[in-house]
């Protein structure tokens, strides 16, 4: 499970990856993976 920091949001269909740890704004239909999280794919 990944964990989304307090006063950060995900955009629908936004997807994080196992344990990864967002600390930013997730736009929709982006994926995020690893400590801190970060985009591997968009759109």
């Amino acid at each position: 499970s990944g964990v989304v920091l307090g006063g950060v949001s995900r955009g629908e269909g936004a997807i994080v990856g196992a344990g990864a740890v967002v600390t930013r704004d997730v736009a929709g239909n982006t994926t995020v993976v690893g400590d801190p999280a970060g985009v591997i794919k968009r759109g």
